[in-house]
């Protein structure tokens, strides 16, 4: 683990961010992904500090050329990669017919060809070796879209399929390459004040909402378990994917009626706030945003429903047990024994 060589994009902040440290601590080489250069030098910063070795790079995870050299310098200077973490994105907050075509192109590019990008340059070099791990950053908007978020939906969306696609690949040529995908809660990061909005009002998560600790707790260990195809973190996240298997006529009704307020808090907008769609967002007025967003005080840092998806072996033995004691008192309890 601690010679492990990690490869994290969008990591100058939230979960990225969250995910690259949690690197650190174990001590890995750990190679930060992300446009903004404030973002990246307190990225490498926090891996340091966690014991780790950081190499920043800046890149543009939409431009092919410029992800496949920063693949190139990652291992001139670290070493083979062994994990590559796509998490790189960027959004926009308004209804569809006000968003303009190249908008919608460039998130997009951004949040969908970024990580096709990301992933073929990985497999590039792990495909030869016969190992390495690609884990993808999704979200249970990978298979539920909610109103005002149709650009990242849909790039979310995209992500499910094409990494659907390539694992079938994978497991047709009997590759020890692993890819695995972990499905996201609303989680507590710094987009809401630097995505693109045309909202009146600020944006905030869907609640419940979850610390980037909590999220990079689950990508680390779908990271360690790739063998497993998706991995869901937070109560919020299985239950929307539960409920929208089954019902997704009546999710379609509710979110219309909730979805455009429980994505804006009561405060205005800021029409000056940054928008990272073409530039990164750190900058003079906000250096480095950090992993955390400003919802610290709603946030939880626990999950009951990550700690069983962690330990479903303990979780199957546990529910066994009690259907073998359940029995075993129904059989004392018949006539005549």
């Amino acid at each position: 683990m601690t010679q492990q060589v990690v490869v994290v994009t969008g990591a100058s902040g939230g979960v990225g961010r969250a995910v690259a440290r949690r690197y650190g601590a174990r001590g890995a080489k750990v190679a930060l992904l992300a446009r903004g250069v404030d973002g990246l030098a307190g990225a490498a910063k926090d891996v340091e500090a966690e014991g780790g070795t950081a190499l920043p790079i800046e890149v543009d995870v939409a431009d092919p050329t410029a992800v496949e050299a920063a693949a190139e310098h990652v291992e001139a200077a670290l070493g083979p990669i062994d994990v590559w973490v796509n998490d790189a994105f960027t959004s926009a907050f308004a209804p569809f017919m006000q968003l303009e075509p190249a908008e919608f192109k460039r998130v997009t590019e951004v949040t969908y060809l970024g990580y096709v990008y990301g992933t073929r340059a990985a497999l590039r070099r792990m495909l030869p070796r016969d190992r390495g791990t690609v884990v993808q950053v999704g979200s249970a908007l990978a298979y539920r879209g909610i109103p005002l978020q149709s650009a990242y939906c849909g790039a979310k969306h995209a992500i499910q399929g094409f990494t659907e696609s390539v694992r079938c690949e994978l497991l047709h040529d009997k590759s020890n390459v692993h890819v695995t995908m972990v499905q996201l809660p609303a989680v507590n990061t710094p987009q809401f004040d630097w995505v693109l909005s045309r909202l009146r009002r600020k944006a905030q998560p869907v609640p419940p909402i979850y610390q980037p600790e909590l999220a990079a707790r689950g990508v680390v260990h779908a990271a360690d378990h790739p063998r497993r195809r998706e991995y869901w973190v937070g109560g919020s996240t299985a239950a929307t994917l539960l409920a929208n298997a089954v019902a997704p006529g009546v999710l379609d009704r509710y979110l219309a009626r909730t979805g455009y307020r429980a994505q804006q808090t009561d405060q205005p907008r800021d029409p000056d706030q940054p928008a990272n769609l073409w530039q990164p967002a750190d900058g003079p007025r906000e250096p480095d945003y950090g992993a955390h967003g400003r919802f610290d005080d709603q946030a939880k840092t626990r999950s009951v429903q990550l700690w069983a998806s962690h330990h479903h072996g303990l979780v199957a033995a546990g529910a066994a047990a009690v259907v073998a004691a359940g029995l075993a008192l129904l059989r004392r309890r018949q006539p005549g024994r």
